[in-house]
């Protein structure tokens, strides 16, 4: 028998995770990654919407599943929003949501702004309610900080992805100015922990890689609000290089690694440094970072499809809805 059926359906509810979010955050960020290379590349955008599609239908399943936990579980739900890890993850659904706006306001400008207007008024009170908890509860140690807190961060440098193009600057600069300013001060205190701490427990090894994303992410918003790099985006973007090399030296320690849902924070990352490159190859006429955009979207096509079969077998095994 597999764990799975042995495991009632109740019980599997029960133990849906937020981390499933982090999913619908990788699938949007391959979605935009594949739009600026078809952009940069001057291709049709046939495939980004292909992926984007599938990545709606993925998004509404993970949604509708969580949602389902809530009614039927919400003593369950608490026990994850007081969490000292998991916590951080309730942003992603958001984050989810200013990503499919982004990637939607191109092509459907009317339904991407009342996306964005929910995305942006769900993030500002999520983040809002994290950094709240973080302050006041004091029985978090240092240990359980993580990388992907991190994630309530990036939310707040994505609602400018959209929200420029459709007019709301002003808010998109409050938001912009608050990711910043926490990514600065969550930077020092995660270095802290990293650098003079314990090392991270092995499923959380893979969180290393939300390094990248908020230099990357902001890297975009910046141009999409200035209209141009200038120094400040330079300094920016090469942050985002710079995270990624440094990552790339704790490469090994995954090898041995068993999966887990929080492998998918590869994917996110890689596909902003992605998006970024392409971005400032596209501001500045540089076939250099053409190309590095190129390799990063093929190296992220390979780990999106490890990541979708890994979970594939996991949930078939009945690895993922179980108690941790």
């Amino acid at each position: 028998m597999s764990v799975s059926a042995a495991v009632p359906s109740q019980t599997r509810l029960a133990n849906f995770p937020i981390t499933f979010f982090a999913i619908g955050m990788g699938m949007m960020g391959f979605t935009l990654a594949v739009r600026a290379a078809e952009t940069t590349f001057a291709r049709s955008h046939t495939l980004s919407q292909a992926v984007l599609v599938f990545s709606v239908l993925l998004l509404t399943a993970i949604s509708a599943g969580y949602i389902a936990k809530a009614l039927r579980h919400p003593a369950e739900v608490a026990a994850d929003w007081h969490h000292p890890v998991k916590i951080a993850f309730f942003p992603a659904v958001s984050i989810s949501l200013l990503l499919l706006a982004t990637a939607l306001v191109e092509t459907a400008p009317a339904l991407a702004e009342p996306l964005w207007l929910l995305g942006t008024g769900l993030q500002g009170v999520l983040a809002l309610s994290v950094l709240s908890a973080w302050i006041g509860h004091r029985s978090f140690q240092t240990g359980m900080m993580t990388p992907a807190w991190f994630i309530p961060a990036v939310g707040n440098v994505i609602v400018p992805l959209a929200g420029a193009k459709l007019g709301y600057v002003e808010l998109s600069w409050l938001f912009f100015s608050g990711g910043l300013i926490f990514w600065i001060i969550l930077l020092t205190l995660v270095m802290n922990r990293l650098m003079f701490h314990d090392p991270m427990p092995g499923k959380m090894v893979p969180t290393l890689m939300i390094l990248v994303a908020p230099p990357a992410v902001a890297f975009t918003a910046w141009v999409r609000l200035e209209g141009e790099v200038g120094p400040f985006g330079q300094v920016l973007l090469n942050a985002g290089y710079i995270f990624a090399l440094l990552v790339t030296t704790q490469a090994s320690k995954l090898r041995n690694l068993p999966f887990a849902l929080s492998w998918w924070a590869l994917s996110f990352p890689i596909a902003a440094l992605s998006i970024a490159s392409f971005g400032y190859a596209h501001a500045a006429g540089s076939d250099a970072h053409r190309w590095i955009g190129a390799g990063l979207l093929a190296l992220l096509v390979v780990v999106i499809f490890g990541l979708i079969w890994r979970t594939a077998m996991a949930v078939r095994a009945g690895a993922i809805c179980v108690p941790e």
